[in-house]
């Protein structure tokens, strides 16, 4: 389920990706940069995830459900992958994201502009990409 190609031809997590997200999760002290950006692409709902648990399905990171009330916390990948959008729409990866931060300073940025989608906007123009900085 979670390796095969959505009707887009793209996987919401990556084989190349998981390593990272297995080994955040096995840093519990961490501040790490969110690896991967999940939304919705119809409305609400934008996910920056850190850590991919042992189980496969359970992944940590910034979630934001557009109700003014960004937080850190859990989400299950079966849930995000079961959603139905309108139009035929899923969830999708964000193949362009780049963390460039930790996820505390994420989430200190997304909780003062009131969402993950603003923080963003904030982000890439104080936050060189990782290759404009080599």
């Amino acid at each position: 389920m979670t390796t095969s190609p959505d009707d887009d031809g793209l996987v919401l997590i990556p084989e190349a990706l998981r390593p990272q997200l297995a080994a955040n999760a096995a840093e519990p002290d961490g501040d790490p940069v969110p690896v991967l950006k999940l939304f919705n692409p119809a409305g609400p709902g934008t996910w920056l995830i850190t850590e991919l648990d042992p189980d496969g399905d359970t992944m940590f990171g910034l979630c934001d459900l557009d109700m003014d009330c960004v937080e850190l916390g859990s989400v299950s990948l079966r849930e995000l992958t079961s959603v139905t959008l309108p139009f035929g729409l899923t969830i999708e990866r964000d193949v362009h994201f780049e963390g460039r931060l930790p996820i505390s300073r994420w989430a200190d940025i997304a909780r003062r502009c009131g969402s993950i989608r603003e923080a963003e906007a904030i982000v890439r123009t104080v936050t060189p990409a990782p290759d404009a900085a080599a």
